[in-house]
């Protein structure tokens, strides 16, 4: 957190930097709404002046009310309308709880695991994040506070159809989440035709690691895998990516284009078309994903 004095009014600001690529940003802060050490991370909460209200874990921008919808519909709505027929969904991390609400818009899924390492995130999002956590008491929604690899690792083959990694960074407690022996398991506990989705960095900025990740789903035998890129201002410069895989067959095999048009809840960015412009490959990402 930076105080920088402007010629007629203090002002508070927050600055994100991103190691190693030149390129930082500020949000300007209204007011610190809570401030706190977990026992994984430093937890903060602001409502900023143009963001809403935002959500800080070890300095790095979580989750804003403002722009959450792009994040969120990507991490659980593709995957969910390639799928036959999606019932057991496994969701690791997630502690805001956005992807939770999104999964549980579809009637036909059964159960849901969230497993989040970090109870304070939950908990917190439950105060200062409503909208996020309005599913929280679903019935099909069981939220576990443990670690995701090690869920991972321990879960019975063929134990779900639809995966979500909703990690922070791959630092700290989310470090694991970003291996190969992780992605293994994660091919090992879906069902035949089920998917996993990841959050995937910047594709601009982290251009090896998103490399890595593909290297790492593609070695692991999920048979199909792709980076979806869209718009988010408080991750990376305002381009973020999510990466999916599928297990035993094609991501474009069978996707239920009209159960798509015909879905019983509104979205604020995911549809038909953003599902094929996610589908297809930015020109610039071409070449670093060559040979995979």
């Amino acid at each position: 957190m930076e105080r920088i004095t402007a010629a007629a009014e203090s002002e508070l600001w927050f600055t994100e930097r991103m190691a190693g690529t030149g390129f930082q940003y500020s949000l300007q802060v209204a007011e610190v709404l809570h401030a706190e050490v977990t026992p994984f991370q430093r937890l903060e909460v602001f409502r900023t002046t143009g963001f809403g209200t935002a959500m800080v874990l070890d300095g790095f921008v979580n989750v804003s009310d403002k722009d959450e919808f792009f994040y969120h519909e990507v991490m659980a709505h593709p995957a969910l309308f390639i799928h036959a027929r999606p019932r057991r969904v496994l969701i690791i991390g997630g502690g805001d709880c956005g992807v939770l609400r999104e999964v549980l818009r579809h009637g036909d899924i059964d159960h849901v695991d969230m497993v989040e390492i970090d109870e304070r995130v939950v908990r917190v999002a439950e105060r200062f994040f409503p909208a996020l956590t309005a599913s929280n008491s679903d019935p099909r929604a069981a939220i576990r506070f443990e670690d995701g690899v090690a869920w991972v690792r321990d879960a019975a083959d063929a134990s779900y159809d639809v995966i979500i990694v909703d990690s922070t960074d791959p630092v700290g407690p989310a470090e694991g989440l970003f291996g190969a022996a992780f992605y293994a398991d994660c091919h090992r506990i879906l069902t035949d035709g089920g998917l996993v989705v990841v959050q995937s960095e910047s594709p601009l900025f982290h251009q090896g690691r998103l490399a890595e990740i593909h290297r790492c789903l593609r070695g692991a035998g999920f048979a199909d895998s792709h980076p979806m890129t869209y718009p988010t201002v408080i991750y990376g410069g305002g381009t973020w990516s999510s990466s999916i895989a599928r297990k035993g067959r094609r991501l474009g095999d069978g996707v239920r284009w009209d159960d798509i048009d015909n879905r019983p809840f509104t979205t604020r960015y995911y549809d038909r078309g953003i599902h094929t412009g996610l589908m297809s490959l930015p020109g610039y990402l071409a070449p670093v994903l060559s040979g995979l």
